[in-house]
């Protein structure tokens, strides 16, 4: 009995868990740029007196890589990256990675995210855009243009997300390991007026958790009657 309280309980931590991934990813389903959160875990062998049980034994979370449905929104400010790929941005956490290209630009002419933080380049600089020389047009490649002379360049940086994940503000990412400028690939770029949205489909979400709930209660009602079954031996043998 002893164990399979045990074996319930592992399967409550990872269920409780699992169920706090799934309700961010439903509470930023309207988060421009946002990536869901994904759980993995794992099966722990463990030897008893019974014989060898398992338990759930957490394996960490990852990202889901897959990209957002594309927004036109025809401001000449929004940016969305095609393929795989994130922007940099300079933060109190130092550089952190995002999907969100909402960015707009300062009164001393530095492009930045709508909070106020620098976009950088492929090296990791501020961008300065002369708010004087035109309208800024966007090509492919990230490459910034104003009355066809370039301004600047968007940084587009490749980072796979691996082991526990840092989460920055909004949609941000802080990564563990230095991310690569990506350069001179045709397979990432930049679509001008045009926002990311979240990947987060939220009736699939929203089923996995109604899903779980029930798990966690029946988890929790089998709990339940092995303590029960557990108290009325203790009485039987106690009476005897």
């Amino acid at each position: 009995m002893k164990e399979g309280m045990n074996i319930g309980l592992s399967a409550q931590i990872a269920i409780e868990k699992r169920m706090a991934t799934l309700a961010d990813n439903v509470a930023n389903v309207n988060t421009v740029g946002f990536r869901a959160t994904r759980m993995r875990f794992e099966e722990a062998l463990k030897k008893t007196e019974t014989g060898e049980n398992s338990f759930v034994r957490e394996g960490g979370t990852f990202i889901d890589t897959r990209n957002g449905a594309l927004t036109e929104t025809g401001n000449a400010l929004d940016f969305a990256i095609r393929g795989d790929g994130w922007f940099g941005v300079q933060s109190g956490q130092g550089l952190v990675l995002t999907r969100d290209g909402r960015f707009t630009i300062s009164n001393e002419g530095q492009l930045q995210t709508l909070k106020g933080q620098p976009v950088v380049d492929a090296g990791g600089a501020p961008i300065q855009i002369d708010g004087a020389a035109g309208p800024i047009e966007a090509g492919q490649d990230g490459v910034l243009y104003q009355n066809g002379k370039i301004a600047g360049s968007l940084g587009l940086f490749a980072y796979n997300p691996q082991g526990e994940i840092g989460r920055a503000e909004g949609s941000a990412i802080v990564p563990s390991s230095a991310p690569q400028p990506i350069v001179d690939r045709n397979d990432a770029g930049v679509a001008q007026g045009f926002i990311e949205e979240s990947n987060v489909d939220p009736i699939r979400e929203m089923t996995q958790l109604i899903a779980l709930q029930r798990r966690f209660e029946s988890v929790n009602s089998l709990m339940s009657r092995t303590s029960e079954k557990k108290g009325d031996a203790i009485k039987f043998l106690g009476g005897r």
